[in-house]
């Protein structure tokens, strides 16, 4: 299904919690443990999967707050993987409950796995956030490529002052593993907005002149790819603000509640909850076109916009 802006609506983010154990300083500092009440059914994740696949969707993401916390986890990747029209299966996690995980998450038919990981210093890691072991993440993208997962992303939001001095270390991640290194633009989302701590792409170019760009991997991806002539893996830069990719956007969220957001930079939301109490799908898919219809054509970041939720509540 294409929106108003001849966009192709082929990408479904499926935040299954706003539960995280982490407290990063850019998503839920200061914030307590957010209360599982309200959270989606497996069953009711499953049919809107269902339903977005009947109008074109084909690669679904889980995200959260943290996703590993849902105990059902396995069972709902499953039961995407069951649908046909799904091609691919992907999550986004802190890594910090993926130890021993990683071949059960592949049999179950998850395709990929991005990882976040805002530091490669163990203390400064856990004062961003909020008391996260680097240790276990670092486990846990050993034993991902054990099980099978050979092409890992690896997010990295950039802090200016905080840890934008470790580019160069994760630049050197990539010289010999198919791995994908994306430095991500703070956003303003929630209360925890700072534009002091942006770090932009352009400054990064400037800061490492060797890397070279090179095409995407997929069309629509948010990152723009640079490679270090030699390495193996890439360099991804995702530029919200600086640099929009809103004219390739082709993704839709929904969020652990049931709300559907077309667009992560506008807080015009949608519920899937009274059509889901509804039989048959005529109503979800309804509600589905009117999200669709009514996405807008680009985000207001860099017009002072700030969202309601945060990225926990949201999806990241």
């Amino acid at each position: 299904m294409n929106d108003r802006f001849g966009r192709t609506i082929s990408y479904l983010r499926l935040s299954l919690t706003e539960r995280c154990t982490l407290k990063c300083a850019y998503c839920r500092a200061g914030e307590g443990i957010c209360p599982k009440k309200g959270e989606l059914t497996r069953e009711e994740f499953l049919r809107i999967v269902r339903a977005f696949a009947t109008i074109g969707v084909k690669k679904v993401r889980l995200t959260g707050g943290e996703p590993m916390l849902r105990r059902d986890l396995l069972s709902i990747i499953a039961g995407i993987r069951a649908i046909p029209e799904i091609e691919e299966i992907t999550m986004t996690t802190n890594g910090q409950h993926l130890p021993n995980q990683s071949r059960a998450l592949r049999e179950a038919g998850l395709n990929r796995l991005n990882i976040s990981v805002d530091s490669l210093k163990p203390e400064r890691y856990a004062a961003i956030t909020g008391g996260g072991s680097l240790s276990r993440v670092l486990t846990g993208i050993e034993e991902a490529y054990a099980a099978g997962f050979d092409s890992l992303k690896i997010n990295v939001v950039l802090l200016r002052g905080q840890n934008d001095d470790e580019t160069g270390d994760f630049i050197a991640l990539t010289k010999d593993r198919n791995l994908s290194v994306r430095f991500i633009e703070y956003m303003p989302l929630g209360e925890t907005d700072q534009a002091d701590l942006r770090v932009t792409g352009a400054e990064l170019l400037q800061k490492h002149p060797e890397l070279v760009p090179v095409a995407p991997s997929y069309i629509g991806q948010p990152a723009r790819d640079y490679r270090i002539p030699g390495s193996i893996g890439r360099v991804g830069m995702i530029d919200p603000v600086s640099h929009r990719f809103c004219a390739d956007c082709n993704r839709m969220r929904v969020m652990s509640d049931g709300m559907l957001r077309p667009c992560l930079g506008s807080n015009e939301e949608f519920s899937l909850k009274e059509a889901l109490a509804q039989e048959g799908d005529e109503a979800l898919l309804a509600v589905i076109a009117e999200a669709i219809a009514r996405k807008p054509e680009t985000h207001c970041f860099d017009e002072g916009f700030s969202t309601e939720k945060n990225m926990s509540q949201i999806g990241g």
